[in-house]
Formats: structure tokens, sequence, C-alpha cells
């Protein structure tokens, strides 16, 4: 209303004028021939956030803008002098009704190149959609969030990526999964746009040969994927690094593991009771997924650990037990700590067993302290527990302590190190306050025999 004077004065001097309403074509009277916008169709592609918004074009194609009332930017592309010469300097505008909640989503499917490849599935007048995503097999136990067009289209915007790139063959079924397939499941675990690119990444981890997502599924064990993040990311997308953060209460945490567990039953097929053959399971397995506190540790990251630089935003996946703690709430020197932490190493998988599986130490900001005041690197700590966890096979073979289970008695002259070469990692985790840390015992098929952990950089 403010600018409609203002559009009959550019007109009274023969401006070459084209106006476009998104209510009432009938507005302003003092234009001629307003366009209808009220499909909004014009406002979409013009990529309108406020009105007024003036756009110069030149050649059919736009040359500058200027959003809201502003009187000099006005006269500039004007160039008539006593424009609005009545009004006052500056009026920021109002928000576009394209803009609003949920309507740049309608207008993208309407009007854009978007076009959801995935079926459709149509459920009744009377039907709840959350118990529907209940019934169908979607659900991993816990509600999901409907996948509707509009909330799979908003959690596409969260990336660069094309929707219909295939990522690879999810197993167990190794069906094609495309960035759409993961934003569907990432919408039904509850993550926000921002997280997607993460669960992207963390999907592609997950079908690197080295990581054996099929065996993962089959195996009788415990474990599931825990993915780690690093780098710049996880600050940016609020992830928690501190306090609880294996716990709940932070969705980010929470929906990202969910979101790849999610993939993996309804793209690759992998359900409990049929591939999962998990005697036990374990409650990582729907959701499994953390930041390591990069800030305030004193060694280097587990992503600059695994070759890359401290700017690059990482997930790292490792085939995870559940979480073992550890308390030792005595120990004010780093020795005292290592023979602590490589007791409670040794009880991974089997206090008998040595070379099978990985592990990881959640190595928490107080504990950390100790080896920081020793001026101890992380490879020391590491060499030490290496150290500390290696054996007289002749402890180990079957038999041995009137336990049957064990090692193969042609080991009992070796000296063997719970842990292959690497297969020892720490990451810093946890609040600030508590002499507690946590050990994540692995599959108990590693390396080339079974899986091995691996890093995958996060693209947008």
């Amino acid at each position: 209303m403010l600018v409609a004077p203002v559009i009959a004065e550019l007109q009274a001097t023969g401006q070459s004028i084209h106006v476009w309403s998104q209510d009432d074509p009938g507005f302003p009277t003092s234009a001629d021939n307003v366009g209808d916008d009220r499909d909004l169709q014009q406002s979409w592609q013009l990529n309108i956030e406020t009105v007024p918004t003036v756009i110069r074009m030149d050649n059919d194609a736009e040359s500058e803008r200027t959003v809201g009332w502003d009187r000099a930017e006005w006269l500039r592309l004007f160039d008539v002098p006593s424009l609005g010469a009545s009004l006052p300097d500056f009026r920021p505008g109002c928000g576009s009704m394209s803009v609003a909640p949920g309507m740049p989503e309608k207008l993208a499917l309407k009007y854009g190149d978007i076009a959801l490849q995935s079926r459709r599935i149509d459920i009744g007048e009377l039907e709840d959609p959350m118990e529907s995503c209940f019934e169908r097999g979607w659900s991993d136990g816990l509600p999901v969030v409907p996948p509707t067009e509009i909330r799979v289209v908003r959690m596409l915007a969260g990336t660069n990526r094309d929707p219909a790139e295939v990522l690879g063959s999810v197993p167990p079924d190794l069906q094609p999964c495309t960035v759409e397939k993961v934003a569907i499941n990432a919408v039904m675990a509850g993550c926000k746009p921002e997280y997607l690119p993460v669960v992207i990444a963390a999907v592609e981890g997950c079908l690197i040969d080295e990581f054996c997502m099929h065996g993962l599924l089959a195996t009788t064990w415990f474990s599931g994927p825990m993915v780690v993040v690093n780098g710049p990311i996880a600050k940016a997308i609020g992830m928690n690094s501190g306090a609880n953060a294996l716990g709940q209460g932070n969705r980010a945490n929470a929906t990202i593991g969910r979101a790849l567990q999610l993939v993996i039953r309804n793209v690759g097929g992998g359900k409990p009771g049929g591939v999962d053959r998990s005697t036990l399971g374990n409650p990582g397995k729907y959701t499994f997924c953390f930041a390591e506190d990069e800030d305030h540790s004193c060694w280097e990251s587990l992503a600059v650990q695994r070759g890359f630089s401290s700017g690059q935003s990482t997930v790292t996946l490792f085939a995870a037990d559940g979480v073992q703690g550890i308390a030792d709430q005595k120990s004010r020197d780093p020795e005292s700590l290592c023979r602590s932490l490589a007791a409670s190493l040794l009880s991974v998988g089997h206090r008998k067993f040595a070379m099978l599986s990985d592990a990881f130490i959640i190595l928490s900001p107080e504990h950390q302290r100790i080896f920081a005041n020793a001026n101890w690197s992380k490879q020391r700590v590491l060499d030490t527990l290496t150290e500390l966890t290696t054996r007289d096979g002749s402890e180990l073979v079957n038999g041995v302590d009137g336990i049957a289970e064990g090692m193969p008695e042609f080991l009992k002259d070796m000296e063997l190190s719970k842990f292959k070469p690497g297969g020892l990692n720490i990451v810093r985790a946890g609040g600030t306050a508590g002499l507690f840390s946590a050990i994540v015992g692995g599959w108990l098929a590693s390396g080339e025999f079974g899986s091995s952990p691996v890093s995958k950089e996060i693209a947008l």
C-alpha cells in the first residue's frame, strides 16, 4: 500500500513496468494489467523473499534487484528525482507468501525440477499415519515421522546432492539406495535437514567393503554400526560430545544413527529375525552416534589420526557392541590408569580371546587430563595398552583355568596381543566431571576376516 502511489508516478513517466500481485490481482489500482500470482509461481521462480521486490530486466534476464522500500535504491533504478518524495526513506517490506512455512517445499514440488522417484503409499482416510508406518514394517519399534512429500523435499534441501544419485547397494537385499531414499528414512528418524549430509556419509561408509555391513547384520554377535562424527559440522548441527554424549537428549546424536539403521532396514531389508540374526543385540542398534570433543582434546582427533585434516568433516563407522564402563577414581599417573584400562580391555569378547575384536576407548576429560599432565601422546598410550594386553598363549588356549573356551592349542608358545595392529582406537568425549571412561568392543570378526573401521568425508 505504501508504494502504490509510487507505481502510479512511474507509470506516469512512461516507465515500462510489470506488476505481479500475490494475493489480489485488482491491487494496486494504480497499476495497469496487474499479473495474477496467487499461485505464487512467479514468486517462486524469481526467488522472491520480500515484498515489494523490484527487479530490473535487461533482454529478458535479471540484471539487478532491490527489496522493500529504499528510496535511494528506487531512485537509482528508475531515475525519477521526485519519486516517493512524501514517503519515509526506508521501510523493510514484508515476507513473501512464497516463503511462508511449508510453502517453499510445496512450490518446489509443483513448479521445480524435483521429481521424487519413490512409490507413493495411499492410506485410508481414517487410518493413523504413524500407526500405518508400524503396520507396514518401516519402524525400528519406536514411532517414526510419516515421510510425506513435503517433509522429504524439505529434508532434501539439506544437501546439494542430486536426489537420484545412487550411493550404492544396501545389504542384505543389495537394493540400490539413492539420496532420496536416505532422505525418506532421515525424515522417519526425526532428523533435521542439516543432518542429512552426515546421514548420507554414514550410509556411504557402511557400504564400503571393508566395513562388511552384510556380515555385521548376519552375525549372531551383539554388534551394530557406531558412528563417530569429527570436524566443523558436528558443532554446526549441535551434536553432543560432552556430558551424556552416549545417552539420550540430543536430537542430532539420536536421529543420525537411527536414520542409518532405518536405511539398512527399509532399503536393504535388514530386519531382526530375518537376516539380522543377533542373539541378543544391544540398545545401540537403535542408534549409536556421537561427536568427538576435539576443541578440548590435547591429542589429534580420530579423523586426523585416520588421515584427514582438522578442517574436514568426517564420519567413522565401527562395528560396535554395547558400552562397558571403566571406573578409576584413584589413578593419578598414566601408568596406573593404563593398567586399569588394560585390565578392562582384556574382557572384550572373552578374557581368553586375542586378535579377534577391535575396540574403542571413549576417554573422559578427567581421565585424559592425567595423560595430558604427564605429556603422554595418544600413540604412547596405545603402545602402552598394547604391551599391557599382550599375553603368553599358554594362558589363553582351550581348557586353561578349567575354561573350555580359548585360543587354538597351536598358539600356546606365542605371545598374543589382544588386538590386531591398529585395532585399538581412542576418542575423547564426555562430561568434565567423573573419572569414568568407556570401552566399546567390536564384532568377533575384525580386519580382512570381518569388519574394519571406515571413515568417509561428509560432502554437503
